[in-house]
């Protein structure tokens, strides 16, 4: 029987309060799509951009497949760094072999940073009111 070939492959990325939903074509012309935007609009800072584009830079893919990103929550920086989590565990999916490149540039780690709770008897989450003698 003929194997049938997988050609597009998804997966989750989270970061802080944001979560992208992450579809990759494997036989793509370099698209690359947030929310329904092309990346460049979408993503304003030079920062954010080379973030999401990392994985396709390290597996040396970029112009040669398609990403389509769903994301919502959080900020402009947590939903690049979801994105690029997303991307990253998409090509590992394809490619097992890649996971030995990811892993060295630290792209498959999800960063476990969140905010912190503001707690009882404080201003913030660690801030004091402060103390007046008189």
């Amino acid at each position: 029987m003929a194997e049938k070939i997988k050609k597009i492959f998804a997966a989750t990325g989270r970061r802080k309060k944001a979560v992208a939903r992450i579809r990759v074509v494997a036989e793509g012309k370099g698209k690359f799509v947030v929310n329904g935007k092309d990346c460049k609009s979408y993503f304003s800072t030079i920062d954010s951009q080379t973030q999401i584009r990392k994985p396709l830079l390290a597996s040396e893919l970029e112009g040669k497949i398609d990403v389509f990103a769903n994301v919502s929550g959080g900020g402009t920086n947590g939903q690049a760094g979801a994105i690029s989590l997303g991307i990253s565990r998409c090509l590992v999916e394809w490619n097992p072999n890649l996971r030995v490149v990811f892993r060295r540039e630290d792209l498959l780690t999800r960063d476990p940073r969140a905010k912190e709770r503001k707690k009882y008897g404080r201003k913030g989450a660690r801030r004091r009111f402060q103390w007046t003698k008189r």
